[in-house]
């Protein structure tokens, strides 16, 4: 499986092509591949979130079984980043990215005939190791094809990905399990990340340097600094190991972490937060959460934007910028009036700080500080450690959620404080924990 995985060997530049045309070519292509067919397979992710009130009141499920469930994605998904970041360095991403997509849309629509919980599990904890198939190859495809000045820019682009697959999940499938039952939560994502795969394997390529072209960075003439003379040549795998010698990368990790809590929070327990807490039926529910992704579009791509051309690139100054915004989002969204208009608000400013955080670092960050030609290794190890925030999230949020319900007959009361200031805590920490890297080293 490895073999028929594997990158092709770098090729002397060929002389026959327009080096310029196809560059501009592929690199149109790649990113139209690695956002769209994205943002169509996260909802194969996001899909449990939409049915859990269904589950809960149809008694299949309680909300700590849920919480159980959705922790199983988020631990595979923090293993299966870490591994599958190390393979896609070595890997011929377009594959690699293809062959997830199809496994976890398996996985969802075999979810949506299964109401026994051991079973569930499991099939959710297998969704997200092939889900963590994905972003390692679209940030190999990034780091390969877009160079270092520009790769804010392009990043921003292909993080709009979480924000339509986000919005995609709360506008579409919310209706679709509106109008045809929990089933369709799952079913209509699965179908749908099919299609995608395909298309996403048609229009993406191999590395630049598989297929007779210069690197990106020779290509573009952008280099952070030349190498010194004399430095040895080393192979990818001792260069993948050689970031865990570097500090800010754990610093970034911890980060990472504490800003998935709260990220995952909001996706995974904001819709039953609306109903339960401020009234809301499900579509107006969706609607709301839907005008955060649609926010968060606009974050993502300006804070790779904005990092690129106001701040040379520098990532820290725009962590604090955004992560300011997201907290008074929070606030606004939890403890501000519940007229609609103000929710609107608070969830816009969440989404647009919170998208510009995760591009940052759940990933861009990563890649800045970190040799390009291991951008897999980087992702994943800060993926890791973001996915084990998101699983202990899942697990923490459905406890302190089910231990504050009271049950009146057929009613439920529910208690969110403990939860919210939870959320709201690793926010306040994630931050901060990103300012401390203010003056961190970039490199090639």
């Amino acid at each position: 499986m490895l073999r028929a995985l594997a990158t092709g060997p770098d090729l002397p530049v060929r002389s026959d092509i327009d080096i310029d045309g196809t560059f501009r070519r592929y690199r149109m292509r790649i990113i139209l591949a690695i956002t769209l067919a994205y943002a169509v397979s996260y909802t194969c992710r996001l899909a449990i979130n939409v049915v859990k009130k269904p589950l809960i009141d149809g008694g299949i499920f309680t909300p700590l079984e849920l919480g159980m469930i959705g922790s199983a994605l988020f631990y595979t998904y923090a293993a299966g980043k870490l591994i599958n970041g190390f393979v896609a360095d070595h890997s011929n991403v377009k594959r690699l990215f293809a062959i997830g997509l199809v496994a976890s849309a398996a996985c969802n629509i075999a979810m949506g005939f299964s109401t026994l919980f051991w079973v569930t599990v499991l099939l959710w904890g297998l969704n997200g190791w092939f889900q963590s198939y994905g972003a390692p190859a679209c940030v190999v495809a990034l780091a390969s094809w877009f160079s270092n000045r520009e790769r804010g820019r392009y990043y921003g682009i292909w993080s709009t990905a979480h924000s339509l697959g986000e919005g995609l999940t709360f506008a579409v499938v919310t209706s679709l399990v509106a109008v045809g039952g929990w089933h369709w939560g799952f079913w209509g994502p699965g179908i749908a990340t099919v299609i995608a795969a395909v298309a996403a394997y048609f229009a993406m390529a191999d590395r630049p340097r598989a297929l007779g072209l210069p690197s990106v960075a020779d290509w573009h003439n952008d280099h952070y600094a030349p190498p010194a003379a004399g430095t040895p040549e080393r192979g990818v795998f001792a260069t993948q190991l050689s970031i865990l010698k570097i500090p800010a990368v754990w610093i970034l990790a911890l980060a990472s972490a504490a800003n998935y809590v709260t990220r995952y929070a909001i996706n995974s327990w904001g819709i039953l937060y609306l109903q339960e807490a401020r009234g809301y039926s499900l579509a107006e529910a969706g609607g709301m959460l839907t005008a955060s992704t649609i926010a968060g579009v606009v974050g993502a791509v300006a804070f790779g934007f904005v990092s690129d051309k106001f701040f040379g690139a520098r990532r820290p100054p725009v962590n604090l910028l955004f992560g300011v915004v997201e907290l008074i989002g929070l606030l606004i969204f939890f403890y501000g009036p519940g007229d609609p208009g103000t929710m609107l608000l608070g969830v816009v400013l969440f989404g647009l700080g919170m998208t510009g955080l995760v591009t940052s670092l759940g990933g861009l960050f990563a890649i800045d500080i970190c040799p390009k030609r291991v951008a897999g290794a980087a992702l994943g190890l800060v993926g890791v450690f973001s996915y084990l925030g998101a699983a202990v999230q899942e697990q923490v949020s459905g406890a302190l959620i089910n231990s504050h319900m009271r049950v009146f007959g057929s009613d439920r009361v529910y208690d969110f404080d403990p939860a919210i200031w939870f959320w709201i805590g690793c926010s306040v920490a994630a931050t901060l924990l990103a300012t401390t890297l203010w003056n961190t080293r970039l490199r090639d």
